[in-house]
Order: C-alpha cells, then sequence, then structure tokens
C-alpha cells in the first residue's frame, strides 16, 4: 500500500492525517483536478474545516488498497 507513495510525497506527508488535495494529487500521480472530481463524486470523502478541504490518509489508503487488483 505504502508502496505507491513516492519517496517525496510519502516524507512530507508521513506524519499527517489529513492531505491537501495537491498531495494527494501528488501521491496518486494524477492532476489536482481530478482528485478534486474524485471528491465531488463521492469517491473520496473528505473532512471540512472551515473552508479548508482536506482528504483522510487513512481513506486515501484504503481506496487504494479497494482498487488493487491483484490478478494471479
Amino acid at each position: 500500500m505504502a508502496s505507491v507513495l513516492t519517496d517525496a510525497a510519502a516524507s512530507q506527508s508521513e506524519g499527517a492525517v489529513l492531505l491537501h488535495a495537491a498531495e494527494v494529487a501528488r501521491m496518486l500521480g494524477i492532476g489536482r483536478s481530478k482528485v478534486y472530481e474524485m471528491i465531488r463524486c463521492g469517491e473520496l470523502p473528505v473532512v471540512r474545516i472551515g473552508t479548508a478541504v482536506r482528504i483522510p490518509k487513512k481513506a486515501l489508503l484504503e481506496l487504494i488498497d479497494k482498487r488493487t487488483s491483484h490478478v494471479a
């Protein structure tokens, strides 16, 4: 699971519980707008603190786990 994260992204968000959309985009290797699209359609749960939108790291790792295919 954690192997999906690049060294740079992992070291930046290692202790973080909540991640910015840009961090999630970097970790997944996708664009920030795609992250916001995933949030809008409910694929990624968020925590809202005032106007800030954060993605729980645990939820991101669970999403990666669910979408990982184990083809024999």
